[in-house]
Order: C-alpha cells, then sequence, then structure tokens
C-alpha cells in the first residue's frame, strides 16, 4: 500500500505539448533516487489546463515508465463528476496503483455534496484505492474528518487523505476519527515531519522533484521513529521546501528543472514566468542544494 514519498510530478511541456521524453526521465529520476511512488496529475502537475486526453496519455506513461517498480497514484479528480469517472475508471484500466481526487472546486459544494461526490466514485471502481486530495487553499472548501470517516465506513476503497494544509488539528482529528490506520500524506512540503509524527504515513511533496533522495530518507526515518535523523533532514529541506512557493507552483519547480537539464522551462497560460528577483532567490538556492550540478 502507499507510504513514504510519493513525488507528485511536473508537467513537462515542449513547444505547448507534453514532453514525453522529459515526463519518463524525471520518473526514472526520482524511482532510481529512492522514491516510494510516483504521482501524476496532481497540482503541479498543471491537469487544469490539460485535455482529458492529455491527463490519460500522462497516467498511461508514468504506469508504462515505473514497470511495477513502486506504486503509482494518479491525479484523477476534476470539477465535473463525469470526467473524475472517466480518469478513474482509465487509470485502473490501465494499471495504476490507486488515484488521487480532489475536493471540488470552485463551486464550494457543502459536506453532504462532497459525501455524494465521493461515494459516486468509490462505488464505480469498488476495487480500486482512492485517496482524496483536501487542498482547501485551492479548492475553497475543506472536507471535514467526519465526512472522510463516514467516506471510510462506507467504502473500504477509500483508503486515505492528502493533507494539503498548515492545519496539523486537523490530521489528528481525521485520525482520530478515521482511524488511526487511515493512510494520511503530508501535501504541505515543510511540514511533512510535524504530520508524520501525528501518524502520517508520508508525503507528496513537491520539492521530491528537485531532492528525491532526501525527501525519501526523511520518511524512512520517520516511518522508522528516528526523529533525530528526520529532524536534522526537516531543517536541511527548509529553504527548498519553501522555495516551491515563492510563487504559484509549480513556475519555481519547472525554472529549477530546466536550469538542471531535465525540462523545458515552460507553462500552459495562465501560468507564466516569475519575476527576475524571485529567480536570483531561485538561483541561489539551487546552488546551495548543488542542484545546478544535476543532469539526466
Amino acid at each position: 500500500m502507499f507510504r513514504g514519498s510519493i513525488p507528485p510530478l511536473v508537467t513537462p511541456f515542449r513547444n505547448g505539448e507534453i514532453d514525453e521524453a522529459a515526463l519518463r526521465r524525471l520518473i526514472r529520476r526520482v524511482v532510481e533516487a529512492g522514491s516510494h511512488g510516483v504521482s501524476v496529475g496532481g497540482t503541479t502537475g498543471e491537469p487544469g489546463t490539460q485535455t482529458l486526453e492529455e491527463r490519460k496519455r500522462v497516467i498511461r506513461i508514468a504506469v508504462e515508465e515505473v514497470a511495477g517498480r513502486v506504486p503509482v497514484l494518479a491525479g484523477t479528480g476534476a470539477l465535473r463528476l463525469e470526467e473524475t469517472l472517466e480518469l478513474t475508471r482509465y487509470a485502473k484500466a490501465v494499471g495504476a496503483d490507486g488515484a488521487m481526487v480532489i475536493v471540488p472546486y470552485y463551486v464550494k459544494p457543502n459536506q453532504e455534496g462532497l459525501y455524494r461526490y465521493f461515494a459516486e466514485v468509490a462505488r464505480a471502481v469498488p476495487d480500486f484505492p482512492l485517496v482524496i486530495y483536501n487542498i482547501p487553499g485551492r479548492a475553497g472548501v475543506e472536507i471535514a474528518p467526519a465526512t472522510v470517516a463516514r467516506l471510510r465506513r462506507d467504502f473500504p476503497n477509500i483508503v486515505g487523505l492528502k493533507h494539503s494544509s498548515k492545519d496539523l488539528e486537523y490530521v489528528s482529528h481525521l485520525l482520530r476519527e478515521a482511524g488511526e490506520d487511515f493512510l494520511v500524506f503530508c501535501g504541505l512540503e515543510s511540514l511533512t515531519l510535524p504530520m508524520m509524527s501525528l501518524g502520517a504515513v508520508g508525503t507528496i511533496a513537491a520539492t521530491a522533484n528537485w531532492l528525491p533522495k532526501e525527501v525519501a530518507l526523511l520518511c524512512e526515518k520517520a516511518l522508522s521513529g528516528d526523529y533525530a535523523g528526520a529532524r536534522r533532514l526537516h531543517y536541511h529541506l527548509l529553504e527548498a521546501n519553501e522555495a516551491i512557493f515563492w510563487d504559484t507552483n509549480p513556475i519555481p519547480l519547472k525554472t529549477v528543472l530546466a536550469w538542471m537539464g531535465l525540462i523545458e522551462k515552460e507553462w500552459r497560460l495562465p501560468l507564466g514566468p516569475t519575476t527576475p528577483e524571485i529567480e536570483a532567490r531561485l538561483r541561489a538556492m539551487a546552488e546551495r542544494y548543488g542542484l545546478l550540478e544535476v543532469r539526466a
């Protein structure tokens, strides 16, 4: 089952199209560095500016490239339920190990609406593991621990939740209500260790696009109870974790990955390049971590 570091990969573009060779290169890099899984199609992957066919292609590439070495957690959530169902069924059909489904954004549904939405997804793929993606800063609404617990009781294939928020109390209430064996993943990079100390089983941290080995090692130390070692890595990674959000994710990530020679420096509108001031900060950060010495 899912645990440890599951990097949420960027989606590389070249001349406006998905750069398949670069995506495969990124996947190989994080797997070979010791990551415990791979995630595509989450926030970092810019799914909102991709067609359904492009999102399917990214999932298929991840499954092919990983080739069973580690689990693939496919981001399949969308605002429209029908699109979520189509993507989730596709992920299952091509061999992904589970799906991460974002809390529907923009419309700000109430808790009953959220329950019914995720219930429909769970019913559509009853033997396929699902991880709820709670990201209130982007979705505009938070799924309550009581709603998650209700879903878990009713649908055994809802196995976990990615929590992208600074609210640590949420994690405690979630594990108390949904059960301490419910799989909670940190989705806010600098809170990986604090959340794991409360019972989270890992992180889906964008920093692992840059530093996959270090993020994986932090998770392994925390899972083994070596909190002193994990704490040293926590502080080592702190600036890199914070740099993810010096501009809108994944702009800083893609900027540095391009300098590393791994991808093109390309986004889809409405995302665009950052300011010269932030680029200067990113370059100094990247040099301190030795990232600019890394090549494919």
